[in-house]
């Protein structure tokens, strides 16, 4: 296990710690609070310990509250990324995989993708694309959008508590 770099979660006072965390699951706050309102420990000390946390409080929420948070996160290579409007965190995993640097037709393909998947599924979808360039997360694209809605939905999840945890690791 690692501990984080630049902090040490269970010495945070509820509002530093909301605001330290609020953005790990993308514009909800709302798993920062609940972490911190089970109580700090040494265990959220650890990167591992409180991703398992706020993991764990995402699995257990409403199917309302998931979808919410799914449909917090922005499209990829869509309108949020080209106009600048991204969260910082959204921005630079999305031009860590090169998304910025697709062609016109490629990002023809995105706007297509990401335009056919919501009608399909209801919700953008989601890949943590650290790791990945803009060609295997096309491929992932062409791969999913053939799911069923149940698949896709617990896919989403888990692939939102992989950014999670790579966004706790920067920390």
């Amino acid at each position: 296990m690692s501990r984080f770099q630049t902090l040490t979660p269970s010495r945070l006072s509820r509002e530093d710690f909301v605001r330290v965390f609020a953005d790990i699951y993308e514009h909800s706050p709302w798993v920062a609070e609940k972490a911190f309102d089970l109580g700090l420990d040494a265990r959220v000390d650890e990167v591992d310990g409180l991703h398992q946390r706020m993991a764990d409080l995402l699995l257990s929420a409403s199917h309302e509250m998931q979808l919410a948070l799914i449909n917090a996160h922005p499209d990829l290579a869509g309108k949020a990324a080209i106009q600048g409007e991204l969260t910082e965190s959204s921005t630079s995993e999305q031009a860590g995989a090169g998304i910025h640097q697709c062609t016109a037709e490629e990002f023809a393909r995105f706007t297509e993708l990401n335009d056919a998947y919501k009608a399909k599924f209801g919700f953008p979808f989601i890949m943590a694309v650290k790791g990945s360039n803009r060609h295997q997360i096309l491929a992932a694209f062409e791969e999913r959008i053939h799911n069923d809605p149940e698949q896709e939905f617990a896919r989403a999840l888990a692939e939102i508590n992989k950014i999670a945890l790579f966004r706790l690791q920067q920390l």
